[in-house]
This record gives structure tokens, C-alpha cells and sequence, in this order.
């Protein structure tokens, strides 16, 4: 859908539906007006009511799968990590000034394989979530994550991320350190890897936050999480100037697993547990462990495959489609 055409959406269908049918009662007072003028209007506007019926049901499903992404009883980064990979080692800070929280970067063994393990962390609790920015990264955090990649990079090790923030933290003393430069420069230090790079979304995958980590070879993304250029708060925000459609945004924004697999922004949707992660955080764990098992073997069994080139093709041929697939999207 156009972004016109979803600028021009009304807020609420039926209060724009109730105005087109006082008006049609409205002309049917007026004498003259009968017959066949009536019953076209009537069937224009039986038809509009059953579009916005339509999207505002869309809407309604795609919100479902947003909140479910932002339930605070799904498995977080930390889960993965322990429930998946041996001896894990924590690694902290960024050489440079302090020790982002909000990121988890550390090297653990999986199927007898070491790798570089990255992702964020929300937090469980209100006081964890505060330290941590409830995920949403400082400039400093994403150094930190460089540094692992080029450990990784070092020694031959896969690097695997785990994706679950809202984006990258907005404040001044954000902006103040280089937000802009260090998400950039993450990107670019993935997009450099020789070594294979294995992404998961795991809840939300918010903007150039989630991006910084999430360059992969094969990216990976679970049945109930999302992945979008913007929040639909802030995608509702900025086209209608009103955070409260931003069920109407969620749906514009084509931000499901579902919707992203057609695309070919990612290469698997992972299914979760009846009701989703947070109804069976354990089987989930073990489901993610499973495919991450087979995805590593199918990688680490490639012994000539050039996972930078493979990596750099993969990005290249996104957002390119022909003209009747732009009808689709």
C-alpha cells in the first residue's frame, strides 16, 4: 500500500462510515434525489465499510503479534544463552569507556563448536529494565559487539545474534557518544565477517538497533516476534500525528515473520508453542537450540563457501521487485 493511501486511511472507519450514511439520509429529504441515486451511493458505501472492515481486522491480528513480541514472560536473550550453549563466557565492555548492559556479548560451545555469541537484553524485571535501557542500545554497547566480531573474525569462530529491542537508545548522551557512527560501523564490521553469521529475532526487532546486529548469512525469526524500520507508535506518529492508530501502522508496515518471509528479508520462521514462546519458554529454547544446531552444521560443513560474498548478495537483492509484486506489497 501507498504511503498517500495510508496517510488517507481515517482514523476510524466507523466514524467515517456513520458521516457517509447522514449524509445519503440527509439527500434522501430532499426532494428530487430517489431511486437509482440512492441505491448506487448505498451499495459504494456497503463496499467502503466492508474495506475498512477488512483492514481494521488485518490491523487488529498484526497488533495481536506486536504485543505478543513485547510480552515480558518470553525467553530473552539470557534464557537462550543459558538453556543453549556450554561454557559460556561472558565478555564485558568496549575498550573504550564503559560496559553497555543492554548488550550480552560473550563465546560458549554449541554441538562442540565454539562461536561468538551476541545479543540484547531487555531485563526481566522494572529495575533490570531500567539498567538496561529496556534494550535499547548506547553507541558503547555496539562497540562492544564489534569487539567480540573481531575475536570471532581472529580465531575462525560463527558469530550468532540474538535480536529483541525496541531500537537504539534516542537520549542526547546517546546521540552525544556516536550512535549514529557506531551503528554504522556495526553493519559494516558484519558485512566484513569471512566467518558464517547466524541471526534469530527472538521478540522485536526495532530499526537500525536491531539492523547494527543482525547482518546475517541466514536470519532466523520467531512466529510471534516483528522486524520494522520504525515502532508503529512512531510510524503512526509521524503519518497520521497520532500514536493511538498505530494498529493501523502495524499493519502498513508489513512487520510479521510472515509477511517478512514473502519479502525474503528473512530465510526461516521459527513456530513457537501454542499461544507462543511465553506460554513454554523451555520447549522454545529447545526448538531455537535445534535449528541452530543444523543451520551451524550446514554452514561449518562448507569449507570454500565465501560467507562475505554470500552475505553482501543476500543485502543486495532486497527492496528489489517487479511491478506486479509492488501491487502485492
Amino acid at each position: 500500500m501507498e504511503v498517500d493511501k495510508i496517510k488517507n486511511l481515517p482514523k476510524s472507519f466507523l466514524k467515517d462510515s456513520l458521516k457517509s450514511i447522514f449524509k445519503i439520509e440527509k439527500l434522501k429529504r430532499i426532494t428530487g434525489f430517489t431511486g437509482v441515486h440512492f441505491n448506487d451511493a448505498e451499495k459504494k458505501l456497503a463496499q467502503k465499510i466492508e474495506n475498512y472492515r477488512h483492514v481494521e481486522r488485518e490491523a487488529l491480528k498484526t497488533w495481536r503479534i506486536v504485543q505478543l513480541s513485547r510480552d515480558e514472560k518470553r525467553p530473552h536473550t539470557p534464557d537462550y544463552i543459558n538453556g543453549i550453549f556450554e561454557d559460556f563466557i561472558q565478555l564485558s565492555g568496549d575498550r573504550l569507556g564503559m560496559d553497555d548492559k543492554s548488550i550480552i556479548t560473550g563465546l560458549g560451545r554449541l554441538d562442540g563448536r565454539t562461536v561468538a555469541v551476541i545479543g540484547h537484553n531487555k531485563g526481566k524485571d522494572i529495575k533490570e529494565r531500567v539498567e538496561f535501557n529496556f534494550g535499547s542500545s548506547m553507541p558503547q554497547g555496539y562497540r562492544k559487539a564489534m569487539r567480540i566480531m573481531e575475536i570471532a573474525q581472529r580465531f575462525g569462530f560463527p558469530v550468532i545474534t540474538f535480536i529483541d529491542t525496541p531500537g537504539a537508545y534516542p537520549a542526547l548522551e546517546a546521540e552525544d557518544s556516536g550512535q549514529a557512527g557506531a551503528i554504522a560501523k556495526s553493519i559494516c564490521t558484519m558485512f566484513s565477517l569471512t566467518v558464517p553469521t547466524i541471526t534469530v529475532l527472538i521478540g522485536e526487532g526495532g530499526s537500525g538497533g536491531a539492523l547494527a546486529l543482525a547482518i546475517g548469512n541466514y536470519v532466523m525469526m520467531l512466529e510471534n516476534s516483528t522486524y520494522s524500520v520504525i515502532s508503529p507508535e512512531g510510524c503512526a506518529s509521524i503519518l497520521w500525528r497520532d500514536s493511538s492508530v498505530a494498529r493501523l501502522a502495524s499493519r502498513a508496515l508489513k512487520l510479521t515473520s510472515r509477511d517478512l518471509f514473502k519479502l525474503g528479508v528473512i530465510d526461516k520462521i521459527i513456530y513457537e508453542p501454542a499461544g507462543g514462546a511465553h506460554n513454554n519458554p523451555e520447549r522454545m529454547i529447545r526448538i531455537v537450540r535445534s535449528y541452530l544446531k543444523n543451520t551451524l552444521k550446514k554452514f561449518c560443513s562448507s569449507k570454500d563457501f565465501d560467507f562475505k560474498k554470500h552475505r553482501a548478495q543476500k543485502y543486495e537483492a532486497m527492496g528489489f521487485v517487479n511491478l506486479t509484486d509492488r501491487q502485492k506489497v
